[in-house]
């Protein structure tokens, strides 16, 4: 079933997992024994044979001839061969800043897709500059942020792209998105990432300022318009934002990762959504008549944990307290949860859209494992349906685009575009 044309190499492995044995890399290793086609060659890969072994086993028959592939994330040669060997790598060992350079690297060279579950902005900014010539060169499709950060932002905003084009609505002016109900746990991994940006930030103040600038992930930051400021919303009424939105708005934790990867989108394919294309992202807090103060308490919890991270009495408290890497929730409140992230744009024509994204399972853990697993799926499958990138260092919507989005329906996931 793998797609051995010219611009593929033939490899003895389509899939690799690297990180199987972390909480993330099981669900995606489970999520592909349970729903990859026949005939589909896995790997698991990673550090600890013992570990990968009882992953391994776990997931039943379909996986017990399995290959089990080692390496750590500094031995070079080993990620080398894990690159060489494979048609698509899956990693969700991070933070990638610490333990991603490598991997990324060796996909790049060896002109093998690429797809993670990166929210460290500071990395991806890495990645391009390290990796982005090389990896066009080869044919090498790395996509980053292919889980909940930041699928849902980047495919919304191209599923309403390709509408209002079909459409001849003109083109997309502010544009808005809207996590407008969620149920799931905190994850670790997460986390360990803000951790590791924050110390990045403390030492070098060219991080801090690359990081502040909207721009951060663009492929030519002087090719950029210049629109004013594009902050996230804070105590803002729904309404403002859709007509069909009511409540208050407070900060969206991962907003200021995903509106870069959502310009990154718009710059790489020419600015296409619009001159005045402007985005940002907010969450919804609901209608009650405390909604504003419940706002106002999310942001100072945000700025709170980042702050007392950067401060060594605070930050020994919060890691006793937060999440640690590889910890998450039960089962049963993976199963339970569910998130719907709702997109809405004005165009140049004056006609407004709307573009809804709504998954069950907890959004950081289940839902993210699905998102993750079918992006690799389309990568090795669907050639085809991708678009019409070479390689390099691209975004959910433009490596993989409408082939993940309508994978991403095939398994029950809702998508779907409205005029409003």
């Amino acid at each position: 079933m793998t797609d051995t044309s010219p611009h593929r190499r033939v490899r003895d492995i389509d899939v690799v997992v690297y990180g199987a044995t972390g909480f993330v890399g099981a669900l995606v290793a489970r999520h592909l024994a349970q729903t990859a086609p026949e005939g589909i060659r896995i790997a698991l890969a990673g550090r600890n044979e013992t570990k990968l072994a009882d992953v391994r086993g776990s997931l039943g028959e379909r996986a017990r001839a399995w290959p089990l592939l080692i390496a750590d994330a500094d031995d070079r040669p080993a990620l080398e061969n894990i690159a060489g060997s494979a048609q698509v790598v899956i990693t969700t060992v991070g933070p990638y800043a610490k333990y991603g350079r490598n991997l990324v690297a060796a996909c790049a060279r060896a002109g093998t897709d690429y797809v993670d579950l990166c929210g460290e902005a500071l990395f991806v900014r890495e990645s391009i500059d390290a990796n982005h010539e090389q990896a066009s060169s080869t044919g090498a499709r790395i996509v980053h942020a292919c889980g909940f950060d930041s699928i849902p932002s980047d495919i919304n905003v191209h599923n309403l792209y390709e509408r209002i084009r079909a459409d001849g609505a003109g083109e997309m002016t502010e544009t808005t998105s809207v996590l407008t109900a969620v149920s799931g746990g905190v994850s670790g991994g997460t986390i360990d990432s803000v951790r590791q940006q924050v110390d990045t930030m403390k030492k070098d103040r060219g991080a801090r300022r690359l990081a502040m600038d909207p721009y951060t992930l663009s492929p030519d930051r002087t090719a950029e318009p210049e629109l004013g400021r594009q902050s996230d919303l804070f105590l803002a009424r729904g309404r403002t934002v859709g007509t069909t939105l009511g409540g208050t708005l407070a900060p969206f934790p991962m907003a200021p990762f995903n509106n870069r990867i959502v310009r990154r989108s718009a710059a790489l394919r020419g600015h296409a959504y619009g001159g005045r294309f402007r985005y940002r992202e907010a969450m919804s807090v609901g209608r009650s008549p405390l909604s504003a103060l419940l706002a106002a308490g999310v942001a100072g919890v945000m700025g709170a944990v980042v702050t007392g991270l950067a401060l060594p009495p605070t930050r020994y408290l919060l890691d006793k307290a937060l999440p640690k890497p590889g910890d998450g929730p039960s089962s049963r409140t993976r199963e339970k949860g569910h998130f719907t992230f709702d997109t809405f744009t004005v165009t140049t024509t004056g006609a407004r859209y709307a573009a809804r994204f709504k998954a069950k399972g907890d959004p950081g853990y289940s839902a993210t494992a699905v998102m993750l697993g079918e992006s690799a799926l389309a990568l090795l499958l669907d050639r085809a349906a991708l678009p019409a990138a070479s390689g390099g260092v691209l975004t959910p919507a433009t490596g993989i685009g409408d082939a993940l989005a309508d994978r991403l329906r095939a398994t029950g996931m809702t998508l779907a575009v409205r005029a409003v």
